[in-house]
């Protein structure tokens, strides 16, 4: 039978070891959003939808916002969730450059700044938005975000790109 000492000794390893495989998985994944930040409006053109909702993730992590990807269903209209000086809800929409995000991204994102209690709302786009979309947005105070905006976003926070 093993001595306290010596079992003391193995569980102070073991937990150390799993600190460690913890801290080292935290380092990848904030290495990697790094990364994905780093992309620029021909790499979103590529991207899916989660992937995109991951990149936004990334890129306001850089801006020093506690950022959430929301699930994928269920999410109440929201995408992502910030953490900041203010909390702020956003629609992501990652469209083919000619598709047009419409009232109803408007319409879904009013809805969970409301359910998530956000001070803000954004619909974000590598796209451009419908004429409806624009008239609703200003009437209900959200913020969008189109393809020439999100392009002149991205190189305020990375100018090289």
């Amino acid at each position: 039978m093993p001595s306290p000492d010596v079992i003391g000794g193995i569980l102070f390893i073991i937990i150390g070891l799993i600190g460690a495989k913890i801290l080292y998985h935290v380092i990848k994944e904030k290495l990697i959003l790094k990364k994905i930040a780093k992309s620029g409006i021909r790499d979103i053109d590529k991207m899916d939808g989660y992937q995109f909702e991951v990149y936004l993730k990334a890129l306001f992590n850089e801006l020093g916002y506690k950022s959430k990807v929301t699930k994928k269903t269920g999410d109440f209209g929201a995408d992502l969730i910030l953490e900041g000086k203010k909390k702020i809800v956003i629609q992501a929409k990652r469209y083919r450059v000619k598709n047009r995000v419409s009232i109803s991204a408007v319409q879904q994102i009013y809805a969970a700044k409301t359910y998530y209690k956000a001070d803000e709302a954004w619909v974000i786009t590598n796209s451009l938005f419908t004429k409806s979309a624009n008239l609703l947005a200003e009437a209900c105070n959200v913020k969008l975000l189109d393809r020439h905006n999100l392009m002149a976003f991205i190189n305020r926070i990375n100018p090289e790109i």
